[in-house]
């Protein structure tokens, strides 16, 4: 699996960093051995309220997708930005699809462990020019758009 990181709209290749991942369950079991994970690994089937307190202290949270069906962590990585303010990396690990991307990105996902060409990762982020609902990225959705058009006129 290659990681690639969103920076400024565009899916780049990055570098692995040598990190110390620990689950959420095991640090919970004993925060004290695992002082120096930099990366926290959160199930999709978490409650964030429950982990809310525990992030300050990891850059990166890993945001598992078991299968491309289950989308809860989605609203696992828009809560995280929204929600609980989490300014560090998001990044989606297990079935992280080419069609997804996009909306991955825009739920907050901001790493991603993929296993397809990063070209077509960031094809992937080129196909939508427009967004209808707001979401973590910050785009200006569309109805916005035409209201901020129709003022300006």
């Amino acid at each position: 699996m290659k990681l690639l990181k969103l920076a400024h709209g565009r899916l780049l290749p990055a570098l692995e960093e040598a990190q110390e991942e620990v689950s959420l369950e095991d640090w919970r079991a004993n925060p004290q051995a695992h002082a120096g994970a930099t990366a926290l690994v959160i199930s999709n089937d978490v409650p964030l309220a429950d982990v809310r307190c525990d992030l300050s202290g990891f850059s990166v949270i890993v945001l598992d997708f078991p299968t491309f069906k289950d989308g809860r962590a989605y609203s696992q990585a828009r809560l995280l930005r929204e929600r609980y303010a989490y300014t560090g990396e998001i990044r989606a690990r297990g079935e992280v699809l080419r069609d997804q991307l996009s909306f991955m990105a825009r739920c907050g996902f901001d790493g991603f462990e993929f296993a397809g060409a990063a070209g077509d990762a960031e094809a992937a982020l080129e196909e939508f020019s427009f967004a209808y609902q707001p979401a973590a990225d910050g785009a200006l959705p569309v109805c916005r758009r035409r209201i901020a058009a129709a003022e300006a006129a």
